[in-house]
């Protein structure tokens, strides 16, 4: 019996998902746990692995974008072939005239079209492939049960058609495909499509092209060329489109303050002796100040909020998200309840989820729904900086390195440690005395850490 491959939902709020590469090819023997395919998402890539055995036919090509549920492809007996129902691929909403643009392109609604190999019957995601594409449909041979055509034959049919002489502007932009647009920087009136209806596949041809071109000959400057070139799509992309709206639609300003360690740094020294003969990891720098910072949007919690249509919520439970760095971008992963954490709680957790950051074994729902965050660059040596605020919050502290410093008692100059504390808010719900106001109350506590390991 053949069993579904399906599109996963990994987070509550997620919407569809892109089938970035297929990692095995068709006719693959698949073993349980086998990973088939990248799919990624509008936070995170990750591979989504065989949950049975038997032999790979795939349904959708690379690049589609679907919603959760959607099937992606089957798991056959051999000798087997996938059921007769094609899979559907995420469709958005559209306008009459362009229902009317796209009815045009991929024909009548009967599922039963003409073929190259005469009448022949079509998956729903096959005719919109071949309407992106501007494929027509007498063309294609169908190679799929009983000559039915499916998306591979149309994408093969599109190869080994020759390049359109000249190409329209698009008269019709789907609705995601205007999404991306926005996000990538596209000009969407700038699209030449063959059939004047522009995809999302269209708008990623026409982002890469903007980043493996410069705009003009000048761009690079003279005698210059690129030694490499990074597209901004996936993760990278994700990032610049969040940060990018994140300085577009908030009015942010950065207070830099400078909180003494000495206590901390005292009382860690008396931890690792401790924690040593017990075999637990002992809580770092960073540990201490997100617990501080936990606790202190307690009492200030105009920083623990979000803007909703020109209304500031405060919001009743504190989830710290907590920037980790990883190959090719940044995952924030949120702490639950942080302020109800313990300290050796808070530290396990902290290390657990940067682990998984790194492995990729982080989930959706673990990167969803930080009410505050904090981000640290000590550890790179950096003392000050302008952390930019995750997109739904009102505030994000920066940490520094550890450093020394020194301050005058009487007429004794005293050796001491500090760091420089970075909060970002957003102005048009935090002024800036509040904002002050939360970093010396992290100052206070920091100053006496037993308040925070209890």
């Amino acid at each position: 019996m053949a069993i579904e491959i399906l599109l996963p939902k990994l987070g509550l709020t997620m919407e569809e998902g892109t089938v970035d590469e297929w990692l095995v090819a068709d006719g693959t023997s698949i073993t349980v746990g086998m990973p088939l395919l990248r799919l990624a998402t509008d936070k995170i890539d990750v591979d989504v692995e065989a949950e049975a055995e038997g032999i790979l036919r795939r349904a959708v090509p690379d690049g589609s974008t679907l919603e959760p549920g959607s099937v992606l492809g089957w798991l056959l007996a051999d000798g087997e072939e996938p059921p007769a129902a094609g899979p559907v691929a995420a469709t958005p909403s559209v306008t009459v005239e362009e229902v009317a643009v796209i009815t045009t392109l991929q024909g009548a609604d009967d599922v039963e079209v003409a073929s190259a190999s005469g009448r022949a019957f079509i998956s729903p995601n096959a005719r919109r492939v071949a309407g992106e594409l501007g494929v027509d449909l007498s063309t294609v041979r169908g190679t799929g049960p009983g000559g039915r055509i499916v998306s591979e034959d149309v994408e093969e049919a599109a190869a080994r058609a020759p390049e359109p002489s000249s190409a329209q502007p698009a008269k019709v932009v789907s609705p995601l495909a205007r999404r991306d647009a926005r996000e990538a920087g596209v000009d969407v009136s700038s699209l030449q499509t063959p059939t004047g209806y522009a995809s999302r596949s269209d708008v990623r041809a026409a982002a890469a092209v903007a980043v493996h071109q410069p705009q003009s000959a000048t761009d690079l400057g003279p005698q210059q060329e690129s030694s490499s070139i990074i597209p901004m799509k996936g993760m990278r992309g994700t990032i610049a489109a969040r940060m990018q709206q994140s300085l577009t639609e908030m009015a942010q300003l950065t207070h830099g303050f400078e909180v003494c360690m000495d206590a901390v740094v005292a009382l860690r020294a008396e931890m690792k002796e401790q924690y040593a003969a017990l075999g637990v990891p002992v809580p770092s720098l960073n540990d201490f100040v997100v617990r501080a910072a936990a606790l202190a949007l307690r009492q200030h919690p105009i920083l623990n909020a979000t803007i909703i249509d020109k209304e500031i919520h405060l919001l009743g439970r504190i989830h710290m998200g907590l920037a980790v760095s990883v190959p090719g971008g940044l995952m924030v992963p949120v702490i639950r309840d942080c302020d109800r954490l313990s300290l050796p709680e808070l530290a396990a957790t902290t290390r657990d989820l940067a682990e998984r950051c790194r492995s990729g074994s982080i989930g959706l729902d673990e990167l969803e729904g930080a009410t505050f965050a904090v981000t640290s660059l000590g550890t790179y040596g950096v003392d000050f900086f302008t952390p930019v605020i995750n997109p739904g919050n009102v505030g994000i502290l920066g940490v520094g390195r550890l450093r020394d410093s020194g301050r005058w008692e009487g007429d004794a100059f005293v050796r001491t440690q500090v760091l420089t504390l970075s909060l970002t808010f957003d102005h048009r719900a935090v002024d800036g005395a509040p904002a002050a106001e939360y970093l010396q109350t992290i100052a206070e506590l920091l100053a006496r850490p037993l308040v925070l390991v209890s």
